[in-house]
């Protein structure tokens, strides 16, 4: 399917690895303009064509450097895609509540809220002018705060309601706002042996291969296999896309059925 998107222009945030790359891919295969932003320009970023931004989005001007950047790059901004995120970097995270200490809870919060927030805040002129379109990528962990790290949960929490407050401001003056909030999806996150998903495995007291092999069907997903970033990005991009022009406010969840509720 077309997509209509050739020619439009995107920024994607936290695009180094992972989801990120694999939606600077998707938009770029279908003709948009894009700008990447992360702390570190790796070379899968740059095979793939997009402008690369290096910034830190965790710190109170790095968003809007990256913003101001791509306006000036681009023209103007049609798609931000909210992206940059994560916990694992803080392996204090499996401990559980009280092993989180204030500067831990900042961090979490300033990646995984505060980042969209000020990119948000810094673009939407641009949005406006150009009856643009913004995608938020939160978690399951939002709907099921119990089943992740606690300031990670509360943190996609309050970005899943970031977007559905946008939607309802900016909805009538033309910018749509949607959430993707995917289960687990098989990225450095949970791969690399000083990520997340290592510092878990440690905590639980078994093997690391053995901990992924096995967290799917833990963690109820009846594909009974990781998410793909592929997956992920594939949703953003009609997201994007003017085919899904009367979706705004909606939080797509993607995690392999693993959440049982309606």
């Amino acid at each position: 399917m077309d997509m209509r998107l050739t020619g439009k222009t995107a920024v994607v945030t936290g695009a180094s690895r992972g989801i990120g790359l694999a939606i600077v891919r998707a938009l770029r295969a279908e003709g948009m303009r894009v700008v990447a932003a992360a702390r570190t320009a790796t070379p899968e970023l740059k095979e793939t064509g997009a402008v690369v931004v290096t910034a830190d989005l965790s710190t109170a001007d790095g968003p809007s450097r990256v913003i101001e950047q791509a306006v000036a790059e681009l023209g103007g901004i049609d798609v931000l895609v909210n992206n940059v995120g994560g916990g694992d970097s803080a392996t204090d995270l499996v401990g559980g509540f009280l092993t989180v200490g204030d500067e831990v809870w900042r961090e979490v919060h300033d990646l995984n809220l505060l980042s969209s927030v000020r990119a948000t805040r810094a673009a939407m002129p641009s949005l406006l002018r150009r009856g643009g379109t913004v995608v938020n990528i939160s978690s399951n962990s939002a709907r099921v705060p119990g089943a992740g790290p606690i300031a990670y949960a509360t943190a996609k929490a309050a970005l899943t309601a970031f977007g559905k407050a946008l939607a309802e401001e900016f909805g009538p003056q033309g910018v749509r706002v949607n959430t993707v909030s995917p289960g687990a999806v098989l990225t450095a996150m949970w791969q690399a042996p000083d990520g997340y998903g290592a510092a878990a495995a440690r905590a639980y007291g078994v093997d690391h291969e053995q901990f992924l092999a096995g967290l799917p069907a833990n963690v109820g997903m009846t594909t009974g296999r990781f998410i793909e970033p592929d997956e992920v990005a594939a949703l953003v991009t009609w997201l994007a896309s003017p085919h899904a022009g009367s979706v705004t406010g909606a939080d797509y969840v993607m995690d392999g059925g693993a959440i049982k509720t309606v």
